[in-house]
């Protein structure tokens, strides 16, 4: 696996950059379909791939949504929700079935407004941060159905290419 040294050379970097812009634009595309998106994919396409070194390429991803979008409260869940899936990620990161990483993304998908109430919680009130949850559910029913399809289609081809354009570059 790479992604295990500390360091981060300039090709990595820019490497780096290059997959938040991708994961922002993949999103951008899919925005037509109400919680369908390939982020969580991402996420552990990078967490796999890369490591502990996945934070750039996600909080990348993070920062280019906090600059396009008006900051609100959704803009806190995305400085943690994201490191959730992707330590649970690198947890599992040798792993190579699609199902089991099909599972885990749609499981985050099922579970993402309630990783989210918590900001509500906060902001209104444990009754404000239950009523917020339940009423997301539907949506979290699809993000949860959308993360497991995307995942399970793409997950292997993708964990693929992109583990052979990391080798290739860490080789030049």
């Amino acid at each position: 696996m790479s992604g295990t040294s500390g360091k981060i050379s300039l090709r990595e970097l820019v490497l780096f950059a290059f997959m938040g812009v991708f994961c922002f634009l993949g999103k951008l595309l899919m925005a037509g379909l109400p919680n369908v998106e390939p982020v969580s994919l991402f996420v552990i396409l990078f967490a796999v791939t890369f490591g502990w070194k996945s934070l750039l390429p996600i909080y990348t991803y993070v920062c280019l949504e906090l600059v396009v979008y008006p900051i609100q409260l959704w803009s806190i869940n995305y400085l943690y929700v994201w490191l959730i899936l992707a330590v649970a990620a690198i947890a599992m990161r040798g792993c190579r079935s699609p199902i089991v990483w099909a599972l885990v993304a749609g499981v985050f998908g099922l579970f993402f407004g309630l990783l989210c109430a918590p900001v509500y919680c906060f902001t209104g009130g444990w009754a404000f941060a239950v009523s917020w949850w339940i009423s997301g559910i539907p949506f979290d029913l699809i993000h949860g159905a959308g993360n497991f399809i995307l995942t399970l289609g793409l997950f292997k081809p993708l964990s693929g290419l992109m583990a052979r354009l990391y080798a290739r570059l860490m080789r030049q």
